[in-house]
């Protein structure tokens, strides 16, 4: 299966990894050739740690390599089976993705997001093929973590689905069919959880270390949800908080005032340097 995977992020570039690990040859693509390259050396040298460790022979490694073919230029997904979007967590944003591949791409290729939060239906509305595209929500780190939300829109083929289910197997992930509502099992489950804790923050119960370990030793999380935040950027989190709100209208899901100014202050977490802790 040729395949092509849009954004080179750290969910996109762990998507790819997978995907190269895994005999399919895949396309990286994002807007600027020195993000591609960038995320493809940093996929080397998690590769190499591996190698280090015994778990894959060096020629493995270079094999992985060579299947993940960088590229800023759509079209070359014209002759790709599968699409599978991780972009930014933004409906005009992926609307706009897929209303291109869809004038580009043959009419067999299935397109998958990898969103965590949006419609898969309203997705699919904006392509000529609503029956070939489905959700393929990968836990993060993408390498690491083995199940995948497999989310159906309202014209969700069958087959399209069968396909997919039976990719995530053999990639050795764990494929969990959920239907198409707010934030899936998941994130509808685990931004609470962060939301709550970041109220904890914001109405002075604990600081954010004691509030992470509480979670962790009492409740066996491996990581706290503040820490959490942080490592999944609090702009996404938002996005997602955002939302849960607006598709359940339920005001347990309102996003946390304290969320926000750290969102608007920019402070997103690791990849910026600060969140609720200093990296």
């Amino acid at each position: 299966m040729k395949i092509m995977v849009i954004g080179a992020g750290q969910m996109g570039g762990g998507i790819a990894q997978v995907m190269a690990a895994n005999n399919h040859v895949t396309y990286l693509n994002d807007i600027s050739m020195e993000l591609i390259h960038k995320r493809v050396d940093f996929i080397g040298a998690i590769l190499q740690k591996n190698v280090d460790k015994g778990k894959i022979s060096p020629d493995q490694r270079m094999e992985t390599l060579s299947r993940i073919l960088p590229t800023i230029s759509l079209d070359d997904a014209a002759d790709c089976d599968l699409i599978i979007e991780a972009i930014v967590e933004n409906m005009e944003a992926k609307a706009s993705i897929f209303s291109k591949l869809d004038l580009i791409c043959k009419p067999s290729c299935i397109f998958a997001s990898n969103t965590s939060s949006l419609p898969l239906t309203e997705i699919a509305a904006c392509t000529n093929r609503p029956d070939r595209v489905i959700g393929m929500h990968f836990m993060n780190p993408v390498p690491v973590m083995k199940l995948v939300e497999i989310i159906r829109g309202l014209a969700t083929s069958d087959e399209t689905y069968e396909v997919i289910k039976q990719l995530a197997k053999d990639i050795a992930k764990v494929p969990v069919e959920v239907r198409d509502v707010p934030g899936f099992v998941s994130n509808r489950v685990l931004q609470l959880m962060i939301n709550e804790a970041i109220y904890c923050l914001y109405e002075g119960v604990a600081t954010p270390q004691g509030i992470d370990t509480v979670m962790k030793l009492g409740m066996n999380n491996p990581m706290g949800p503040l820490e959490l935040a942080d490592f999944i950027g609090l702009d996404t989190v938002l996005a997602i908080m955002e939302t849960l709100y607006h598709g359940y209208g339920d005001c347990k899901y309102r996003p946390c005032p304290l969320l926000r100014q750290y969102v608007k202050a920019g402070w997103y977490g690791k990849k910026s340097g600060r969140g609720f802790y200093q990296y």
